[in-house]
């Protein structure tokens, strides 16, 4: 379920055309005529509502068979040589674990907990959201999951509560994108895969970002909260509060087990993510018991099915990087934007501004797979720390997720909160201004994304 969406057909909507227009001008100034065919062809494929990933594969073997010289064998080659990449194994063990705990009980018992913690302050609830998001993003690695895992528990209890729909959706929609930048994240391991840089350091640098964007929005639901004079709940004793602890730890020590495994160097992220779905199957299955044996297969089968969707992205964004490679497309992109004489700071206004508008035609993995090749070799040649560079990437994507047209996380929450898109995208604006906000800062000071992975060694 997390990554359904990954392959869905975007509809094709009114901003999508100039959008389009000015991506393909942009293409044909940077890399000029015929290199700049194969990016015109994508945009035209992709402005029809044809799924990101067939437009993808179409335009590389329409530009192969017509315009270059590459023999056919090496493209055979390529789609299996590119994703031998043994960090890609993370990333079904990663879903197959976010499915086994939002299936498992794991969500319901982090909200009890959180709610224990913070649930007498204003807004309570939203808080205790923004609380349970963060931890159920430290053990699932996807966004999409963690607003289904938590949004559809603390929902329809803040609404019973008396809180205004708006709001509840707004919190969640929006803390739910900490999925993807509280490690594990499918989104880093992606960029990793796409430009080589150390999964563990990437997991490592989203902590601190990660804890700063949920104390954020955590701030701006206490503060409307507050402002509106929202319903509290009575403050929970501290028998309560380590009651709610012991029915909540098996889900929290995944946390432990995961990161702790990857910093103590027992086993890498990879292993990590294989550890992680073992552990969360043993946890629901046999020690919470809220998910029955039988019930294994179908998630086994739906698991199968979202790895199947985002490696067939990754093996035609695989295919895609290979023929830019083959037409030296970066390095002709690289000299264009260096030829303007930018420097890293307005290079990373620019990059910003690149993948802001690309979030609105498109989503995260397809982003990610597309633009970091790109991208990625001019802001080395600028001096941009990698790792520094891959989470400003993935917090661009939260927002992405979090606007319309295609945000993943507002169809999500508009499917379990039966609001409109247009609803939905007035109800999370004071939100994503505050990510927007986060994203600037990440951007200019990168010491909150490399201190951690520095101070542990793992740069």
């Amino acid at each position: 379920m997390s990554h359904a969406a990954a392959i869905v057909p975007i509809k094709p909507l009114s901003l999508k055309w100039p959008l389009g227009i000015v991506a393909g001008l942009v293409a044909v100034t940077m890399v000029g005529g015929q290199k700049a065919m194969i990016f015109c062809l994508l945009i035209a494929l992709m402005l029809t509502g044809m799924p990101i990933s067939i437009a993808l594969g179409l335009s590389v073997l329409t530009f192969l068979f017509t315009m270059t010289q590459v023999p056919i064998e090496s493209v055979a080659l390529k789609l299996f040589t590119g994703i031998e990449k043994f960090e890609i194994m993370a990333i079904p063990f990663f879903i197959l674990a976010g499915n086994f705990l939002t299936h498992g009980g794991v969500a319901r018992r982090m909200i009890e907990f959180a709610t224990s913690m913070v649930g007498h302050w204003h807004g309570g609830l939203g808080l205790a959201g923004v609380l349970a998001c963060a931890l159920f993003a430290a053990v699932s690695g996807s966004s999409p999951a963690t607003v289904v895992a938590i949004g559809a528990i603390i929902l329809p209890a803040m609404v019973k509560q008396g809180f205004p729909k708006q709001f509840g959706a707004g919190v969640i929609t929006t803390s739910g994108a900490l999925g993807i930048l509280i490690p594990p994240s499918i989104v880093m391991v992606m960029y990793s895969v796409a430009t080589n840089t150390s999964v563990g350091a990437l997991f490592m640098a989203g902590v601190i970002p990660g804890l700063m964007l949920a104390v954020l929005l955590g701030f701006v639901a206490w503060f409307r909260a507050r402002k509106h004079n929202y319903p509290r709940m009575p403050k929970a004793s501290w028998a309560q509060r380590w009651t709610a602890f012991r029915r909540a730890v098996w889900g929290l020590l995944l946390i432990v087990v995961v990161m702790g495994g990857i910093y103590s160097g027992m086993f890498t992220p990879t292993e990590a993510a294989a550890v992680s779905a073992v552990y969360a199957f043993i946890v629901a299955v046999f020690i919470y018991k809220d998910l029955r044996l039988k019930d294994v297969p179908r998630i086994l089968t739906s698991s199968a099915a979202m790895s199947a969707m985002l490696l067939y992205i990754i093996t035609n964004a695989v295919l895609f990087s290979f023929l830019m490679a083959h037409e030296n497309i970066p390095q002709a992109m690289g000299a264009w934007l260096l030829d303007m004489g930018l420097g890293p700071i307005a290079f990373l206004l620019a990059v910003n501004i690149l993948l802001l508008l690309a979030g609105n035609v498109m989503e995260p993995s397809s982003i990610v797979l597309i633009f970091a090749p790109i991208l990625f070799p001019v802001a080395m040649q600028l001096g941009i720390n990698p790792v520094h560079f891959g989470i400003l990437i993935v917090v661009n994507m939260e927002v992405g997720m979090c606007h319309p047209p295609v945000g993943l996380n507002l169809y999500v929450a508009s499917g379990i909160t039966k609001m409109g898109i247009t609803e939905l995208t007035i109800a999370v604006w004071p939100w994503l201004l505050a990510m927007l906000g986060f994203l600037a800062l990440v951007t200019y000071v990168p010491a909150i994304s490399t201190w951690l992975p520095t101070y542990l060694g793992m740069m």
